[in-house]
Formats: structure tokens, sequence, C-alpha cells
């Protein structure tokens, strides 16, 4: 077990793994003060070897590893694959195909909802994680021993997690659900960024469209900003203080200075004049053009229907021994019970469908009934 920094020697061992049928992966970042994630190590295991490659290393070439992570006829393993994907095609614009991701696959197999790493090294592979350097600083260099065998442990140990995950799937017949989930991994659409879109992530309840019209052109300048600078949104301006000036719509420093936080020098400064143009194009925008209200917040009378929704999918979710998180979250089961029909045709499609969604829009129609079977459970009858 190595830590590379040679590009010859990382071109060498990307070259041995290529020949592997599967080889785990990892990455060390850090993002505690940039927007973009920094790349910091990442750690490739193959059947007879594992290595650390340090992408900070001078003169480091990674192309050796996207090229390796390139190979359709090579599975990629990773646990909890999402954040590691998204530095990939942020630093190279490629994403590993195909993949394995062995935190969903643990799902699938009814060990939890997002089971961590140490748990399934311990439950499959018999292994102790020791996680007290977790959280160091992996920029700093050179790196300790002790870091280095934590970081190759999310490699070697995945190896023996990964066949015995893919020996219960394959008795369990649910490749085919694990394959829906890492179609959405290996979707380009799942990692692009765009600010246009950073207004939905916020939670405010408003209904005003002029209000969220601002809101919208805000957030998508604070993302452009911190993007462009490589520092946390909230270093720009924090999610409180884009809810305030939306409110507002200052026209002037003056009233700009008005807003929580937001100080008369930082209101006539450059930034302070590109909320004022931010908010100006809000304003200039015709009825026709602003966007659209949310739905409604769902009424009181609805939340005994989630209650109802939650115990439907603890029961299927139970009886199939797959983690109730994997199918529906808690916002989901809101927004199905108030009928928003995007989470009702994602909770109708493939394998969800079959286990919850149909029983579930059976339930809301009056077509499922829940009751008591008489023994201290629940049985479902048909409605007719």
């Amino acid at each position: 077990m190595t830590l590379i920094t040679d590009p010859r020697e990382a071109a060498a061992f990307c070259a041995r793994q290529a020949k592997a049928e599967f080889i785990t992966v990892d990455t060390e970042f850090i993002r505690d003060a940039t927007y973009w994630p920094r790349l910091c190590l990442i750690q490739i295991g193959g059947p007879d070897e594992a290595s650390a490659i340090d992408p900070l290393a001078e003169g480091m070439d990674l192309e050796p590893v996207w090229s390796l992570f390139d190979k359709t006829d090579l599975l990629k393993v990773f646990h909890a694959a999402r954040q590691d994907m998204e530095i990939f095609f942020h630093d190279s614009g490629r994403l590993p195909h195909p993949v394995f991701d062995t935190q969903v696959a643990a799902m699938v197999c009814g060990f939890g909802d997002q089971v961590g790493y140490d748990k399934l090294a311990n439950r499959l592979a018999g292994a102790r994680i020791d996680k007290s350097v977790r959280f160091a600083d992996w920029a700093h260099r050179p790196l300790g021993r002790k870091q280095l065998d934590y970081a190759l442990a999310d490699v070697t140990h995945l190896r023996v997690i990964y066949e015995k995950l893919r020996k219960k799937l394959a008795k369990s017949g649910r490749e085919s659900w694990l394959e829906e989930e890492m179609a959405v991994l290996i979707d380009p659409a799942t990692y692009r960024l765009e600010p246009e879109d950073a207004w939905r992530r916020l939670k405010s309840r408003s209904r005003d469209r002029r209000y969220l019209a601002h809101l919208r052109h805000l957030a998508a300048w604070r993302e452009r900003e911190a993007q462009r600078r490589d520092v946390p949104r909230n270093r720009i301006l924090r999610d409180e203080q884009l809810y305030d000036i939306a409110g507002l719509a200052p026209q002037t420093a003056e009233d700009l200075a008005r807003a929580r936080g937001v100080s008369a020098d930082y209101a006539r400064g450059r930034i302070g004049q590109a909320i004022l143009e931010t908010i100006a194009q809000g304003l200039a925008l015709d009825e026709a053009d602003l966007p659209k209200a949310p739905p409604r917040e769902q009424p009181v009378e609805a939340g005994p229907v989630v209650d109802l929704l939650k115990v439907l999918l603890k029961q299927k979710c139970e009886r199939q021994g797959v983690a109730q998180r994997l199918v529906a979250s808690a916002a989901e089961l809101e927004a199905l019970a108030a009928g928003d029909p995007e989470t009702e045709r994602h909770l109708l499609q493939g394998w969800r469908g079959e286990i919850f969604g149909q029983a579930a829009a059976a339930l809301l129609t009056g077509s499922l009934l829940l009751t008591g079977d008489g023994k201290g459970g629940l049985q479902e009858i048909e409605n007719k």
C-alpha cells in the first residue's frame, strides 16, 4: 500500500488496474473555504494492490486516472459515491462508468438508511475502521502514516463489501433496482450546478411572484459570484440576507443598507452595486415572465394522510427488506399527499412503483384500505 506522487508511477499503476474485473475507489477532499471541492487524494484498490494517488504532487497528471475511469468493461466500486462523482465531473468533465455504490446496494439489501462504511466494513468484512483522522487537513503535506492507513482502508475492505453485496443482490433478484439508481449517478445532469436554478433550493414560503423573481435573480447572482471567486456561497450572502433583500427590493444604496448585516460601505461598494443591478432586473420583468408561485402548503387535514403513507411505506419496506429512505423521503410523502405530479411520476416508476408507489396511489384514492389483522399487525384490503 503506497502513496503515489510521481506521474509515471501513477500511469503504471492505472495500467495494471485496467486489467481487473473491478476496482474500488474513494477520495479525500476539503471544501470548507471553497465553493468547489479541492481534491486531495484518490485511493484506488485493485485485485493485488491499493494505492493513493496524490493530485497535489508537483507535475501530477491525472489523465491515466480519468482514462481508467472511462473503461466501460471495468466496474468502479464506491461507497456513497455522489460527492466523489461530483468532484470527478468538475475536475475532468467526465464521470466514471459503470459504477456500483455499496451504500445504495446496502439499502436495497435491507441494511438500513444510508449505512456508513465503517458499519458495513465491520459487518461484512470483520474490520474496524479508525476514524480519528477523518477530519484531518488532507491538503497538508506530508501526509501522516495514520492518514494513509485510514484512506487506504476505504478501498481495501470495500472489495469484500462489494463481493458480498453483489451475491446478496443476485440472490434477491434486485440487480435492476440498483441499476436504476446507478443510472442517476452517472448522468451528468445530476452534477450540473445551474445558477438559474439555485433559488429552488431555498426555503422561502412566499407566494408573491415579484418577490420570487428577486429571489431567483439574487440566488443566481450569488451562485455565479461564489463560483467565480471559489468561495462558499454564504461568504457572499447568507440565505437570510437573500430573503431580506428580496423582500425590501432596494433601489438605492441607502435602501440596501437597511437589510440585515449590510453596512453602508458594503451597500455602496462593488457587491452592493451588483445587488442593486440584480434587483433592477427583477423590477423590469413583465408580469408574464415572473416565476410561478410554488404549490400551497400542505393543508392541515392532509397530515393524517401523510401518516398513513408513512405506515404503508414502513410496512412495505419491512416486508421487502429495503431501506425506507431509498424508496421515499418524508418530503416526497408530503408532496405525494399534496398531489404533486412530479413526485407521483417518480414514485410510480420502476421498482419503487412495484413495491410502494402503486399501493400508495391506491391508498390515496380509497381503493386500498389499511386495517388491523387481529394479531397486532396490519393488513391491506382492496376496497371494491
